[in-house]
């Protein structure tokens, strides 16, 4: 019995161990296709995706217009997201350079500013977000994935907490605008 309880005592803090693990952007560095936030946010993008409750239910689902520009290495991302219960929310976000493929990001609705680093295919960003909820505002953490598929196509998590805990994710693709131009390439594909 005690051998069992031994057993079963070591699996449990290799699990813990296990799990407070944790991936780093540095993870992805040898991964193509390679993404570059300066070329990646200039231009118009298309994104569709959906809010999912701590269960896993879907609750809510946009699209979303972003324009972004990049001036004297400045950048600025503009976000327009429609949601199905009618709501419209837009951001801008600006973004600054700090080297070695890392930026801060700072928007109107964000406590102090995000951090932004890029490498290889994956784009990882964490930070705090005020959002509404019942009637007043709470802050949250944002644990927000990117990764490039194919070129201009971006598969976006994110996951957010609240004392730890978590309380949504959000899940989106993201497109540049002239990414449709692939399909016809795509679609021969299918017959080979």
């Amino acid at each position: 019995m005690k051998k069992v309880f031994l057993l079963v005592f070591v699996g449990m803090i290799s699990s813990l161990f296990i799990a407070c693990s944790s991936v780093t952007v540095d993870d992805y560095s040898d991964r193509s296709p390679s993404i570059d936030v300066e070329t990646f946010f200039t231009g118009d993008l298309l994104a569709y995706g959906i809010v999912r409750n701590r269960s896993g239910k879907v609750t809510r689902y946009f699209s979303a217009v972003l324009k972004g520009r990049w001036e004297q290495g400045v950048g600025t991302l503009e976000e327009v997201f429609w949601f199905n219960d009618g709501e419209r929310q837009t951001r801008t976000w600006v973004m600054m350079p700090e080297g070695d493929d890392t930026y801060s990001g700072t928007a109107g609705d964000v406590e102090g500013s995000a951090k932004i680093q890029s490498r290889g295919n994956a784009i990882h960003l964490a930070y705090k977000l005020r959002v509404p909820y019942q009637n007043k505002e709470i802050v949250v953490s944002m644990d927000d994935w990117m990764y490039q598929v194919v070129p201009g196509v971006v598969i976006n998590e994110t996951v957010m907490t609240k004392w730890g805990f978590e309380v949504a994710k959000v899940t989106l693709v993201i497109m540049k605008s002239d990414a449709a131009n692939d399909m016809p390439a795509l679609i021969e594909k299918f017959d080979e």
